[in-house]
């Protein structure tokens, strides 16, 4: 079984997995883990295989370590990079920029292009490279290849790609909208294709990626036309911890008047804002809980999330002109059937009728939710970043 190691790699952690690229979208890797609180006095690491799940607590100094320790731990249970048939590693990078449309192979040259955009992503890229050059130490003779989260939308028109400042300030510093999350978009709108049984290029389409961070986009014969993130993924929809969209004077005012910092704005719109900063959560759970038992607060900001909802939903139903399909993926998209309900209601003028029913069933499967008479096909359908990175991966090692 030809398989591809994809990686993961934040600021104190890295996500693996080992995937086969030809198996189904719910089938479970064939191994996967975490390390975590890489640089603290305490870390992890925990993988599972074969149904069983393993657990190592020691010291993780830094990334090499980390993923050192990791491969090990891997070795001991039989599913180590040497113990089984690797063709690829699969690198998600968070942030391409303009300079990249697809994924690529992994050269010293690649990588220097990847570190020049740092500034564009400084939480992110650093830790990616990181990545990125401890696994290419590791394994020296395997191909490694970067998947970029904004490599969908790198096409957008740009009427929808740029901002309306000084262009040459905008030119100078990289100031557009480049997008997340597009690995995802992408799989699952050419997932809706193949379940419509018709070309991506012959179906409008909207899909929406609701997790703790959230982004929508308007897909146009399978190429995005417009999507909700922007230069950050602070942009957009109102998310777990993140404001979503806002006056941009707003930071300027907190800066002259509550005299706070650009660090402490940022730290609020992207860590105390979105759900969070209203409800005190960000877990759609405990946010149901707490609307059902009339908390206010939580009322409030479930209603501001919906209503940031809908707003992207109906500009998109408009720059589309012609909507097939409206999609729900990740953990709140695929799970929360009162979101979807709530994102889609009375839209029926429209064509948009979801039936109740096939809107609660629970699955791991992609799934019709609207009614048969619905013009407009309502589905959800989960995504699966890993494996789409993994088949991008064994497609270029090939």
């Amino acid at each position: 079984m030809a398989l591809v190691l994809v990686l993961n790699s934040g600021s104190s952690s890295i996500k693996f997995q080992l995937v086969d690229p030809d198996q189904h979208a719910t089938d479970d890797p064939f191994a996967s883990g975490l390390v975590e609180q890489i640089g603290e006095p305490h870390g992890r690491i925990t993988l599972k295989h074969n149904g069983d799940k393993h657990v190592l607590e020691a010291p993780i100094k830094d990334h090499s370590a980390g993923l050192d320790l990791a491969f090990n731990l891997m070795s001991d249970v039989g599913c180590g990079p040497t113990d089984v048939d690797l063709v690829a590693v699969g690198h998600r990078v968070v942030h391409g920029g303009i300079l990249f449309s697809k994924p690529e192979i992994i050269t010293d040259e690649i990588v220097d292009m990847i570190r020049d955009l740092i500034p564009l992503a400084p939480l992110h890229n650093p830790a990616n490279i990181d990545g990125i050059d401890v696994a290419r130490s590791l394994l020296p003779n395997i191909p490694h290849v970067a998947v970029f989260d904004t490599g969908f939308f790198n096409g957008m028109p740009p009427a929808a790609a740029l901002y309306a400042i000084d262009a040459q300030t905008a030119i100078n510093h990289g100031v557009r909208r480049y997008g997340f999350h597009g690995t995802s978009h992408e799989y699952v709108s050419q997932k809706v294709a193949t379940l419509l049984g018709k070309p991506a290029e012959d179906i409008n389409q909207i899909t929406l990626h609701l997790g703790n961070g959230s982004s929508c986009a308007a897909i146009q014969g399978g190429q995005p036309i417009d999507t909700s993130m922007g230069m950050t993924p602070l942009a957009g929809l109102v998310m777990g911890t993140r404001s979503g969209d806002i006056d941009p004077g707003i930071v300027f005012h907190l800066h002259r008047t509550a005299g706070m910092s650009i660090d402490e704005i940022d730290t609020l719109l992207n860590k105390k804002s979105g759900v969070k900063g209203i409800a005190g959560v960000n877990d759609f759970r405990e946010l149901r809980s707490m609307t059902d038992e009339g908390n206010q607060d939580a009322w409030l900001a479930y209603n501001i999330y919906i209503h940031q909802l809908r707003r992207y939903i109906g500009s998109y139903m408009i720059a589309l002109g012609r909507v097939d399909a409206i999609t729900f993926t990740a953990g709140v998209g695929e799970n929360a059937d009162f979101v979807r309900a709530d994102a889609l209601d009375n839209l029926q003028m429209y064509g948009i009728i979801i039936d109740p029913e096939r809107n609660k069933i629970r699955s791991d499967q992609p799934r019709l939710i609207s009614t048969d008479d619905s013009t407009v096909q309502v589905w959800v359908v989960p995504t699966n970043e890993e494996l789409a990175i993994a088949r991008y991966a064994k497609q270029l090692a090939s």
